[in-house]
């Protein structure tokens, strides 16, 4: 009779794989991270890099990751959940370890053997090192792009597959909120590890991370239907949207078979609107992950080795962790409205829209203390994390299983390509306004260039709404893929 009891009680092994989503996250991020947090300190020396060829280098990672994005998410519907995610995570974690050859390869084309060799040379043999150690990088970069681009598809998936619509977000938020921690871990590791390691071992001992996490999956994810560990009564509960939406298991397993083309993806203006959403915000995001470290540095001459650099950029990534309650305000407004899950989504969004208005006052504020654009940014981040956590949801929302994926991989690669030209834009700006003492508002030099791009970060999330909500007024599911 006990036993009885106890198979009637619904387990909740949902969320043992929102961990495993989580701990995917955080290690993307870290393998991310590891660059900006060394170049402009341990890499920018020894290879006489400036930003124009730091910006090259995240500018062409984020139009790689956003093309090999729109293959990722089909490669995953076609491969499935379980050994596409491998796949992606082997990729990425090859790749991350590939950047610690690149100091090697520039030694040995121009003929140099140690790292001080390199930062001791001039004139043209600096030239050479500064180009030969910058397409370096760019290939071990595109090899992690390539590799990063199926987290989010494949995460995106498995929480489409373990939870029902009203909990997706909050479950996309908490797994999502491994950028946060990912980006918190890496100003507390990594410049340690380059500082007293070596900048190329820091690469190395991140990387060797998501090798550990593929032993975990392998053994850990199963589909719902199919996992010993998920209970008749959890298993219920995730497929409760079948029965709200009056489906049968035939029509689920029709949704798994069917086969869904890119053009028709691109004929609905629910796959724009999500696509248009990401275009428009993605690169805020990574332009606070890749130039925050540089941006304390050229500011306010603070390093990320430092005490201070470290409690800054902690900081910084602390206050996004906020982003956690983001997931949860949509559930609030259902609960308290009953409205459709995607609409009490979109409410959320416009709030979340008006916070990164606040990255306004980071360059003003600044004059008084590194603190203050510490913190201001910190909420931009904590807002586009919990924006992002709803806009994933909103595929979910919209369109069938077999396609959640592939949309997510098309929004993915509009994320990528707004973001490239954010970062091109910034590493040009940035070297363009010290060599003219460029004014702007007040401020002269890199800080106006600065001040520039956060003027664009902070309104791109409203324009990015009021997009959204033209294309797409009300809720409306497609039906016919």
């Amino acid at each position: 009779m006990q036993q009885a009891n106890e198979q009637r009680k619904m387990t909740n092994y949902r969320w043992t794989m929102v961990i495993l989503l989580f701990a995917a996250t955080t290690i993307n991020y870290l393998d991310r991270q590891v660059l900006s947090l060394t170049w402009d300190e341990f890499i920018k020396p020894e290879f006489h890099w400036d930003e124009n060829h730091y910006g090259t280098i995240t500018a062409i990672f984020s139009i790689v990751y956003a093309g090999s994005m729109l293959f990722a998410g089909r490669f995953v519907d076609w491969l499935g959940t379980k050994r596409g995610f491998l796949w992606a995570i082997a990729v990425w974690s090859v790749g991350a370890c590939l950047h610690a050859l690149c100091g090697v390869i520039t030694e040995r084309y121009v003929g140099l053997n140690t790292a001080a060799e390199l930062m001791q040379a001039t004139g043209d043999t600096a030239v050479i090192i500064s180009t030969i150690s910058m397409y370096c990088f760019i290939v071990a970069r595109i090899v992690l792009a390539v590799g990063e681009s199926g987290n989010f598809p494949a995460a995106i998936k498995v929480t489409a597959e373990y939870f029902p619509k009203k909990d997706r977000a909050y479950a996309t938020s908490i797994f999502n909120a491994g950028a946060s921690v990912g980006a918190l871990l890496a100003p507390l590791s990594i410049p340690i590890l380059a500082k007293y390691m070596g900048w190329e071992m820091s690469f190395i001992i991140i990387g060797v991370l998501g090798f550990i996490w593929m032993g975990f999956w392998v053994f850990m994810y199963k589909k719902p239907e199919e996992h010993p560990r998920v209970s008749k009564e959890e298993l219920a509960y995730i497929l409760s949207d079948r029965e709200a939406e009056n489906r049968t298991e035939a029509d689920e397993a029709a949704d798994k078979d069917r086969k869904i083309s890119f053009v028709q993806c691109f004929k609905y203006k629910q796959t724009w609107s999500f696509a248009f959403g990401k275009f428009m915000t993605d690169g805020v995001w990574w332009f606070f992950l890749f130039w925050a470290p540089s941006y304390l540095n050229t500011q306010f001459g603070i390093k990320t080795s430092d005490g201070l650099g470290v409690a800054l950029i902690f900081t910084l990534y602390a206050i996004t962790m906020l982003s956690i309650y983001g997931g949860k305000l949509p559930s609030i407004i259902v609960r308290k409205t009953g409205q459709h899950p995607y609409m009490a989504r979109m409410k959320a969004m416009l709030i979340f829209a008006f916070v990164p208005l606040l990255v306004l006052l980071a360059q003003p504020l600044g004059t008084i203390s590194p603190w203050f654009p510490v913190i201001l940014i910190g909420l931009g981040g904590a807002a586009h994390q919990s924006w992002s956590a709803n806009i994933f949801s909103t595929v979910g929302d919209m369109f069938p299983k077999a396609a959640i994926a592939t949309i997510t991989g098309i929004g993915g690669m509009a994320g990528g390509v707004g973001s490239m030209i954010l970062q091109k834009v910034a590493g040009e700006l940035f070297v363009y306004s010290g060599e003219t003492n460029l004014t702007f508002l007040g401020f002269e030099g890199k800080p106006a260039g600065y001040f520039i791009i956060f003027c664009f970060c902070a309104v791109a999330y409203l324009i990015g709404w009021v997009v959204m909500k033209s294309l797409v007024p009300k809720y409306k599911p497609i039906t016919d893929l």
